[in-house]
């Protein structure tokens, strides 16, 4: 006895795929609640802080590029909560928070691999 297949159904192409469209009141109500949070507001009035500002800021003003400045910043910062260096970095470095944030986790996986190449 032989088996019989099955035909596998594809769709005809006579009739369009009818597709559920989002009402614009369902696009904006699926909006997540970190794009509304408030940014931290973080201290960067320490003697370090402004020191290394000070320093990621004449880099630039040299002709130095963001991630030069970036990373004298996180040398002088290295041991400060990730909050400040990444504050520290947008007013330092002229970087945006989600560059600085970036900048952020490069220098650190830097130091960690070899903590004698970054200094």
């Amino acid at each position: 006895m032989a088996k019989t297949r099955k035909k596998e159904q594809k769709p005809s192409s006579k009739q369009p795929e009818k597709t559920a469209a989002k009402s614009p009141v369902e696009e904006t109500s699926a909006v997540p609640a970190e794009q509304n949070a408030e940014p931290k507001k973080v201290d960067l009035n320490k003697a370090k802080v402004k020191q290394a500002i000070a320093q990621g800021k004449t880099l630039i003003k040299d002709g130095k590029s963001k991630a030069d400045a970036a990373r004298a910043i996180y040398a002088v910062l290295h041991d400060e909560d990730k909050d400040v260096i990444v504050a520290a970095f947008v007013e330092g470095a002229t970087l945006t928070e989600k560059g600085a944030l970036t900048y952020w986790y490069n220098c650190k996986r830097k130091m960690t691999k070899s903590p004698a190449a970054a200094e």
